[in-house]
């Protein structure tokens, strides 16, 4: 068949492991979410939260069964993991973990970080916990969601307006009352919703250590364990 087809085909089966991959993130985190209290998300903040976080990468049918496994009363049980890393270039990282085995967790993640030039590390110092929601609007809609912000004694960081898209940065603390506020003035559609870790500052890497690095990125996206990477390297 030559090698174009077998090119094609890796490319392909690259494509649904890394499918597969974020499919059993979102379906761990939206199990969690939904065991954490009622496996509605019309009564469930948090489980609403994870929700909009996947739904526009994941399929309906993924979401809908991380919740029925939840409503079905199964006991598997995920533990929350971090783990802090150097890896190429002065790149920084952090990585979450969800898995039912912290002793392969931190296996698999060192492991990972050691093979592809990094080491375990204590960076979470220069990142700051930040929620993020992320929508479209307009300039004028900046200034109103700003204003309503503040009135509702929330704890906002920044107010953003580029290129269509207004980003709301609070305190994590505040992160679903700032969700609310902005649903009562009608916006419900976030491009982005979620509390993350941003760097508090960030750096360009080029040639060697830029595809050391992604190298590093694409190894850990293969460990089934890790949940989520956040890093000070400007892709």
């Amino acid at each position: 068949m030559g090698r174009h087809f077998e090119v094609r085909a890796a490319a392909m089966a690259a494509t649904a492991a890394k499918k597969s991959a974020m499919y059993m993130r979102a379906s761990k985190e939206i199990y969690m979410a939904a065991k954490s209290g009622v496996p509605d998300p019309e009564s469930n903040l948090a489980l609403r939260s994870a929700i909009e976080k996947y739904r526009k990468s994941c399929p309906k049918d993924v979401i809908e069964r991380a919740i029925k496994k939840a409503q079905g009363g199964e006991a598997t049980n995920y533990i929350s993991g971090r783990y802090e890393a150097f890896g190429p270039g002065g790149s920084l990282l952090i990585i979450d973990t969800l898995t039912d085995n912290t002793n392969r967790a931190l296996t698999n993640v060192k492991t990972a970080v050691v093979r592809k030039g990094g080491h375990l590390g204590s960076v979470v110092y220069n990142f700051t916990a930040c929620g993020v929601l992320d929508f479209k609007g307009d300039e004028a809609l900046r200034d109103k969601v700003e204003e309503t912000l503040i009135l509702g004694d929330v704890d906002v960081k920044e107010v953003t307006y580029e290129d269509g898209i207004i980003e709301v940065l609070v305190d994590p603390s505040n992160f679903a009352k700032a969700k609310e506020e902005l649903n009562g003035i009608g916006i419900n559609d976030f491009e982005t919703s979620e509390v993350t870790m941003m760097a508090n500052e960030k750096i360009t890497l080029e040639g060697e250590d830029k595809q050391k690095f992604q190298n590093l990125l694409d190894a850990l996206d293969d460990v089934e364990d890790v949940q989520e990477v956040y890093h000070n390297v400007d892709l």
